[in-house]
């Protein structure tokens, strides 16, 4: 046995764990069982509660030599101490021996549960957690039967109190853990709760204005052991044994959280199946087991009233209801007559199912397919994508991360969770952007660029550590040489790169150049390092994956068009004035969930079925290929959008996969480099996880789902293939002659999109129409704070309130993106104030 190994008794079990193994984590390895409130195992151990008491003995030690003592048939003599201890906060040691279930241990953990029940009410038959709370369960198991306390003395305290609008406190329910505090403050560094008050009037407090200001709120209710604290959208909305539970995938970004949907009957719904709320699916590689606030509440979009339900087509210039074969011989129609002057647009929120039989639609027709976006780069995380195996949790000491022209807590904010975690591990992290962002906190080198300079600042990089011929232009200060440096000499390095302040030239140059830097710094082809893309939506690395490419111009791709398909995307709506620019005579089909703008200029709108309605497979920004399942009936007549393209490509003539979205997958696995080989039972695939949760025993990792559906599939990069990748490099684009302000379109987690507006839950945290500005140019334009602000751009006036920050640069405005403002890419803008 190595000197890292440690051999202890626990139940008379020998038990063999690394050392520095806390006594509750080396029992639940060998499936023996000690009751915890405060310990999780995602937590630094605190011994709050007590409930973890067992008894314990450790061999007896010579003190003149400091040997072990042996008894005459050479046995340990082992010496048990006088009190209890808690098992969540002692590391094993070599001979130890634990007794989980002695006459002692046991009357200590009765005396603890007898006194948590001195205070807490009788709510078990109208609890939220009833069914699932660990009091209720430990009161059962290890509880004394009855109590020597008087119920009159119980301390009732306030309930349902807002620790936020989306968070609410029973006081009296809460047994004062601090798993929510510590969650907070140690997992994802926002302390906005904490405990007020002393004693038995010691309760939860919000620090925050607005209360509970943290992305990562709901993730307290999943590891709350009691009632305590539940959320906005299911306090008394059902009780656990009620709820069917379904695998899926958040679509909101690149991370590709896994979930879990439960769903009920209700008779409000006219006896239909509802989402009634959203968990965390473990994935230790992906997600763990948290997810942020807005994958667990903006998910009304999915069954919001408003979704289409019947296939329309235009008459006599109205859009009216039709038939499925109606819709879709009319589709056919126009698009046939187009053929090859058909243009294909397509979003990164569809399934790979769905891009793939699309795209075999449009180049059946010999038209043009193109993937709606503002970022470039996806062949280049192909190239070099972060290599399988990869886990951000496996980052620390000797490692570095690089995150540019990104702001990972607003655009993936279980990333941006990661990669603090992966620093407070010892990790080096390089922050690069035009603006100061959260991470600059956490980042040993923060690397500050004028806007749109990003690719220079890779390419500065590179001419670093390489002093390549051509690159001398590029040469930086001696803050970017030392951040080069310590880049270049890690063990493993991580490229996080976004497109914040680039059009989709600029994308792609800092794509290539990061690229560059992994290749040239041999950082890639391995687990734990590569390239990342922080794309807009949750499944854009599939696209690019299976050939889909952003075009310079959508607007002139459209106008220059005779026939228009469009699934999950919404050009008009992107871009206000397209819709007056192309020709009336321009055929327009579209498949979407809601009549967005494009689909109230169409000749045909055909329903599609939301992510909750039909299954799949999404790609996320690690190349990691994962299933969703169906957890709904469809709304109405909608269909998949991949069924809705076969059976569009039937109408046409064509021979497309229309029996399955397994068989789907299939052809698109033998036609998609990287995917060859993969098939439904392969992302089926579950590997042993630690910590385990959603077993029986809730207490020690909390109500997160044990992931029994699959874990996915991460690609191969062409790196990892064997494939020959030289990046070289290429001068970024010219700048553009910046006239007025230059308008930088930012991310903001709640931005005003489709998919979040439809939950009212969310509608307090829903980002205004701010434009941000510099104090300087605020003066200069006589701009005055939360003043009407109007903004030409090409002719198209938006109106917003200005905002002034000092972090703002000089000479540019900032904007989320939304349809009040629809920048998708930096442009030049005038500012005046109105009125």
């Amino acid at each position: 046995m190595s000197d890292s190994q440690v051999t202890l008794k626990i139940e008379g079990i020998e038990v063999t764990v690394p050392r520095g193994t806390l006594i509750v984590d080396a029992a639940k390895q060998v499936g023996i069982d000690i009751p915890v409130f405060c310990y999780h195992p995602k937590l630094d151990p605190v011994g709050m509660c007590r409930m973890c008491l067992v008894e314990l003995g450790t061999p007896r030690i010579d003190r003149a030599s400091g040997e072990i003592v042996r008894a005459a048939d050479g046995d340990l003599i082992i010496d048990y101490r006088p009190k209890l201890e808690t098992a969540c906060t002692t590391p094993v040691s070599e001979g130890m021996d634990v007794r989980v279930s002695s006459e002692k241990a046991v009357a200590g953990r009765n005396q603890i549960i007898e006194f948590l029940l001195t205070s807490h009410p009788l709510d078990c038959p109208v609890c939220d957690k009833g069914g699932e709370c660990s009091l209720q369960d430990q009161t059962m198991e290890h509880g004394p039967g009855k109590s020597r306390f008087l119920y009159d003395d119980k301390n009732h305290l306030d309930k349902h109190v807002p620790l936020g609008d989306l968070i609410f406190l029973d006081r009296e329910r809460c047994i004062q853990c601090g798993r929510c505090v510590r969650f907070q403050e140690y997992l994802v560094d926002e302390p906005v709760i904490g405990f007020g008050e002393r004693g038995r009037n010691l309760e939860i407090v919000t620090y925050s204005d607005p209360g509970f200001d943290s992305y990562f709120s709901g993730n307290t209710t999943d590891i709350c052991p009691v009632g305590a604290l539940t959320t906005a959208d299911f306090r008394f909305g059902a009780r656990p044994w009620e709820l069917h539970a379904t695998a899926s995938i958040c679509t909101h970004c690149p991370v590709g959280c896994n979930l879990v949907l439960n769903t009920r009957r209700e008779a409000q719904a006219g006896g239909q199946e509802v989402v009634k709320r959203i968990l965390p699916r473990q994935n230790e590689a992906v997600n763990e087991i948290w997810i942020c606030d807005k994958g667990r509440f903006a998910h009304h979009f999915a069954t919001s009233e408003e979704r289409l339900s019947q296939p329309l087509i235009r008459v006599d210039g109205e859009l009216v209801e039709a038939s499925w074969d109606e819709a879709l011989k009319h589709a056919a129609q126009g698009l046939s007559k187009a053929s090859a002057k058909v243009l294909g647009v397509a979003g990164g929120r569809a399934s790979n199912e769905d891009l793939f039989t699309f795209k075999s639609v449009i180049d059946g027709l010999g038209g043009t397919s193109v993937l709606q976006g503002a970022q470039a780069g996806g062949d280049w995380v192909e190239k070099v994508s972060v290599g399988q195996g990869t886990n951000l949790r496996m980052l620390g000491q000797g490692d570095a991360i690089l995150v540019i022209a990104s702001d990972l807590h607003e655009e993936a904010p279980i990333w941006w969770q990661r990669v603090i975690a992966a620093v407070k591990r010892g990790a080096t992290l390089v922050v690069a952007n035009g603006r100061e962002t959260s991470l600059d906190h956490y980042a040993v080198h923060v690397l500050r660029y004028p806007y749109p300079r990003a690719p220079q600042t890779a390419l500065g990089l590179l001419q670093t550590v390489q002093k390549e011929k051509g690159l001398e232009a590029y040469k930086g200060d001696d803050a970017l040489r030392a951040a080069a440096t310590s880049l270049a000499a890690a063990q493993n390095l991580i490229i996080f790169f976004g497109s914040e302040g680039l059009d989709l030239a600029g994308s792609e140059a800092l794509a290539r150049a990061c690229a560059g830097f992994l290749v040239r710094t041999k950082h890639a082809g391995r687990a734990n390092n590569g390239l990342i893309s922080v794309w807009q939506e949750g499944n854009t690395q599939g696209a690019w994956d299976l050939g889909m490419r952003p075009t310079a111009d959508l607007s002139a791709a459209i106008q220059g068009s005779e026939a228009l398909y469009v699934m999950a995307a919404d050009p008009f709506g992107e871009n206000p004035g397209l819709v007056d620019q192309i020709s009336p005579e321009t055929f327009i089909v579209v498949q979407e969930l809601f009549l967005s703008a494009t689909a109230a200029a169409a000749d045909v709108v055909l329903p599609a079925r939301s992510f909750v309605e039909r299954e799949g497979t999404f790609t996320n920004g690690e190349r990691r290929v994962q299933r969703f399942f169906h957890a709904l009936k469809g709304r109405g007549e909608a269909k998949a959008d991949w069924m809705i393209a076969a059976a569009l490509g039937a109408e046409l003539g064509f021979k497309i996969e229309a029996g399955s979205a397994a068989r789907v997958f299939e052809r698109l696995a033998s036609s998609a480099p990287g995917y060859s080989g993969l098939d439904y039972s392969k992302l089926a695939v579950v590997d042993q996880q630690w910590p385990p949760v959603g077993d029986a025993d809730l207490y020690f990792g909390g109500t997160a789902h044990k992931n029994l559906e699959g874990v996915g599939v991460q690609l191969a990069s062409a790196v990892e293939r064997g494939e020959q990748v030289d990046a070289g490099w290429i001068a970024p684009p010219d700048e553009k002659v910046r006239k007025g302000l230059l308008l930088v379109p930012i991310s903001r987690l709640y931005d005003p999109v489709t998919t979040v507006v439809q939950s009212q839950v969310l509608e307090q945290h829903l980002a205004s129409s701010e434009l941000r500005l510099n104090p300087g140019d605020a003066k200069r334009l006589k701009l005055g704070a939360g003043g009407q602000v109007e903004i030409l751009a090409n002719g198209v006036a938006a109106y917003g309130v200005a905002v002034l920050e000092d972090t703002v640069p000089e000479g540019i405005a900032l904007a989320g993106r939304n349809r009040e403002i629809p920048a998708q890419t930096p442009i030049n803008i005038e500012v005046k104030p109105v009125g």
